[in-house]
């Protein structure tokens, strides 16, 4: 968990510029994935974005997947940005109210959005059916990420404080299902810092894209759709 990971390169930064070539292609795609894809089962599925982003970032994923049979709700809490421990206790209030209604939620969440969703798993399993990552970092710190050192200038925690945080809540298992999607050319997150080694059941998917793009990425909605027809069952 403590090894350093580099940040990706100045070329897979430049890279990310081509997210609207991504959008673009989903758009192409979007009629022939909705009847391809496994329909829903009207569970409920909470979309959390990425780091400075809002619910405006996640609108087409969850118009998608309202489309073919899902209740997908956006998070409610405004812009990801801030110290975590409000946005987490304010997912787990909003989970609170969709689990009564309608059972244990899935959490599909994009980049610091997954580190959320697994906070939430890691400490109420109960109100968790799985968590669905794009892009999300799991270890090697804030400086195995090209904005490493605008998220801990966010937080206002200096990088070193944040790795060694990172650390101790991985010694923490999460038992639910945990499927964490990453692209080797994301040039926000580098791909190693994606791959979960601390918990027991993770299944890792590599697509091709952007990090900026993994939002609205063809693949990527098609393996969010499949995974959440057919969760893997919990760790014991």
């Amino acid at each position: 968990m403590n090894e350093p990971i580099n940040p990706p390169s100045g070329v897979l930064q430049l890279l990310e510029s081509r997210a609207p070539v991504e959008l673009a292609a989903l758009m192409l795609r979007l009629p022939l994935l909705r009847m391809s894809v496994p329909r829903g089962d009207g569970s409920a599925v909470l979309v959390l974005p990425g780091f400075l982003a809002d619910d405006a970032s996640t609108w087409i994923l969850r118009r998608f997947l309202n489309s073919i049979g899902w209740r997908a709700y956006a998070w409610e809490l405004g812009p990801n940005t801030g110290p975590g421990a409000p946005l987490i206790a304010g997912t787990i209030a909003l989970m609170e109210r969709l689990r009564a209604e309608s059972g244990p939620v899935n959490l599909v969440g994009w980049s610091r959005g997954g580190i959320i969703a697994r906070e939430v798993a890691r400490h109420r399993r109960d109100l968790v059916r799985q968590v669905i990552t794009l892009g999300t970092p799991v270890r090697g710190g804030p400086e195995a990420s090209s904005i490493g050192r605008m998220v801990a200038a966010n937080l206002g925690i200096d990088t070193q404080n944040l790795r060694t945080m990172q650390t101790a809540r991985e010694r923490v298992p999460i038992r639910v299902p945990i499927t964490a999607l990453y692209s080797k050319t994301d040039g926000v997150v580098a791909w190693r810092a994606t791959i979960d080694e601390s918990n027991p059941d993770v299944e890792h998917i590599q697509v091709s894209g952007s990090h900026v793009g993994l939002g609205v990425n063809a693949d990527v909605f098609r393996i969010v759709a499949e995974r959440l027809k057919q969760p893997r069952k919990p760790a014991t």
